[in-house]
């Protein structure tokens, strides 16, 4: 199981309007290593959605469905709503946790699509707790 956190501007596209569309297609991606992070990802691949700007907050969970890697410049990612994050992670949170310190959402603060470990992802999430897809052999 591989795990990233997407970026978005939440005026653009926010977690509300994902829960509505319920799945989607993610695009607009030009950095080259965000680009190559949505190539390195599988069908059943988890993510956390993160609200840029003002916001700066981790906020929902997603799955990704799959992955068309035809196009030349950016592979057409489809993705799937999961949860509303029992509670969302701010920008200073991430910072304060250790486990984040060599990640690139830390270093990279531009970057839009970035790996994370399961160490990150559950901390995201909550300790034992599950996400739609978790667990049940998905």
């Amino acid at each position: 199981m591989s795990y990233f956190l997407f970026k978005t501007e939440p005026d653009v596209y926010d977690f509300d309007d994902f829960l509505a569309d319920q799945e989607t297609v993610w695009d607009n991606v030009t950095n080259a290593t965000a680009v190559k992070h949505l190539r390195e990802m599988k069908p059943g691949a988890k993510f956390i959605f993160y609200h840029t700007g003002d916001e700066r907050t981790a906020v929902g969970t997603g799955t990704v469905v799959s992955v068309d890697p035809n196009d030349p410049k950016v592979p057409i990612v489809r993705v799937k709503v999961g949860e509303r994050l029992k509670e969302p992670k701010t920008l200073d949170d991430i910072k304060d946790e250790p486990i984040f310190d060599d990640s690139p959402l830390v270093i990279i603060g531009r970057l839009s699509v970035v790996p994370l470990t399961f160490e990150q992802w559950d901390w995201f999430v909550g300790e034992g707790e599950e996400t739609e897809g978790t667990g049940n052999g998905e």
